[in-house]
């Protein structure tokens, strides 16, 4: 079942992806007490992903969090170093990355897509959406191949 607006965040194991190193936590607590705009993509420096999702919500950080936004963060099956170093080449200290290595939280909320034709496994499909402590307020997912409905600027609009 697909995750739906007014539904709570399930409960899974994730990993924030700092310079430092992987930081274990959980969608639980990550998004506790806080408004977050979430970005998923199915891959870290996929072409659509680094040319045009990631840099959509670099350029609006600052446009979000004047929203009312806490906190941005972007999400994908892969690991925290894979993460880190996406973000580090294209991203910026507004984005919090979170691996979702096994694809727990992308199978938890019924957004998982099969890459395994351009080898790349179960991947989360790409989406964005608004969380208020743990609970969705918007939710934009993309039909298979396209880039829009889960931008920044989408995001903005619905604020």
């Amino acid at each position: 079942m697909t995750i739906s607006i007014g539904d709570r965040l399930p409960d899974v194991p994730l990993a924030i992806a700092t310079p430092d190193g992987p930081q274990p936590t959980t969608s639980g607590e990550f998004f506790k007490g806080k408004r977050v705009a979430l970005f998923a993509v199915p891959g870290a420096f996929t072409p659509t992903c680094s040319a045009r999702h990631l840099p959509s919500f670099v350029e609006r950080a600052g446009d979000l969090k004047a929203k009312g936004v806490d906190a941005i963060a972007g999400i994908s099956v892969n690991d925290a170093f894979v993460m880190s170093a996406w973000n580090k080449a294209d991203g910026s200290d507004d984005i919090t990355m979170l691996a979702d290595g096994n694809g727990d939280f992308a199978e938890a909320i019924g957004l998982t897509m099969d890459g395994a034709k351009f080898g790349m496994g179960q991947r989360s499909q790409r989406y964005s959406m608004l969380v208020n402590d743990g609970v969705v307020e918007q939710l934009n997912v993309e039909a298979p191949g396209e880039y829009r409905a889960s931008s920044a600027e989408t995001l903005l609009e619905q604020l």
